[in-house]
């Protein structure tokens, strides 16, 4: 039998092409049945599928003198969004939660390397979280599992650390986002797991110029859109998707509240940016296709065609002259005049 073909019409005989219709759920059809390898992706390698994955161990405890969120023991924020401005009290809070948050994401990237498991990455950025008296934010929000996400090739965001280690050549988003005296600051990077080939390498280094552009997009008086546009530009000019399911957002006292960022243009998205408000822009750029498929656990979203994804995020801060990066390396400059 002739082998079909990503571009080739699907079998099923819908008229969509095979890689828009039933390959994701052959490959998976694939692994499931004996257990073997399903076809290589672009850059030659199997891609992260839900029976290779090690097992997510339980979740670790904070010590209750830390101050938690609402929703760290019944699993769903109760408080309400509050106002999208901040006064320079709350600004000053958000700067310290962006701080740690940076510096949690620092150092587990170091610890980034072949035969590192995702799991133990989460042990050590729990382990850091607690040393600094921070809760790790993502962890029991709305259910999910652990302190940090990790993102590996094909997962485009909200991958759970397991027992899986990384090999050489892969790539993998670190998320990392604290609660730090009643404000959460917010921040990721893809990292390189030893020798990465030249498609994945341009895809990150892509990825992370879409972010800064986005970043510049964001003037006072401007509309969120403009940072969706700018963003869409730069990911176009490589043939690279722009995920339209998963956007950037409004941070503070809650983990999420308005504005919605998205990060392809949508005309629609005016909300206009002012003084005092602090978002991420966490653009997810894809090899491929933008569309995605989730797996069962209900959080780790993959690429449709199995083909790698790459993130930066930033949290900022609107101010009077344009932006603020709040969750900046140490060392790198602002990337505009504030």
């Amino acid at each position: 039998m002739t082998k079909t073909r990503p571009n080739d019409p699907c079998w099923c005989g819908s008229g969509t092409k095979y890689k828009r219709c039933h390959m994701h759920k052959d490959r998976l059809a694939a692994l499931d049945g004996d257990g073997t390898q399903a076809e290589p992706d672009a850059v030659g390698r199997p891609p992260v599928r839900p029976v290779q994955k090690g097992t997510v161990s339980p979740r670790r405890s904070v010590p209750p003198a830390i101050m938690r969120p609402d929703y760290a023991d019944i699993g769903k924020p109760q408080a309400k969004a509050p106002d999208a401005i901040k006064s320079p009290v709350q600004i000053a809070g958000m700067r310290k939660a962006c701080t740690i948050a940076r510096e949690v994401l620092e150092a587990v990237s170091a610890k980034v390397a072949p035969g590192v498991t995702t799991e133990s990455l989460d042990a050590y950025a729990h382990e850091l979280c607690v040393e600094r008296g921070v809760y790790p934010s993502p962890l029991n929000y709305f259910g999910y599992p652990k302190a940090i996400c990790t993102s590996v090739n094909e997962v485009i965001c909200h991958g759970i650390p397991d027992s899986r280690a990384l090999v050489d050549g892969d790539i993998v988003n670190v998320d990392v986002t604290v609660y730090c005296e009643g404000f959460h600051g917010d921040c990721s990077q893809t990292v390189l797991v030893g020798e990465v080939d030249e498609k994945s390498r341009k895809l990150v280094s892509v990825t992370r110029e879409c972010l800064y552009e986005g970043i510049k997009a964001v003037q006072p008086g401007g509309q969120v859109r403009d940072i969706g546009r700018a963003i869409e530009r730069v990911a176009a000019r490589q043939s690279f998707g722009v995920v339209r399911a998963f956007v950037g957002h409004g941070i503070g006292e809650t983990f999420h509240m308005e504005p919605q960022v998205p990060h392809y243009y949508d005309h629609a998205a005016r909300f206009e940016l002012r003084p005092g408000m602090t978002f991420t822009i966490e653009p997810m750029i894809n090899m491929g296709t933008w569309r995605h498929t989730t797996w069962d656990d209900n959080w780790t979203a993959v690429t449709a065609d199995l083909l790698r994804s790459a993130q930066f995020e930033h949290t900022i801060l609107v101010t009077e002259r344009g932006v603020e990066v709040l969750t900046l390396p140490p060392g790198e400059a602002q990337p505009c005049d504030f």
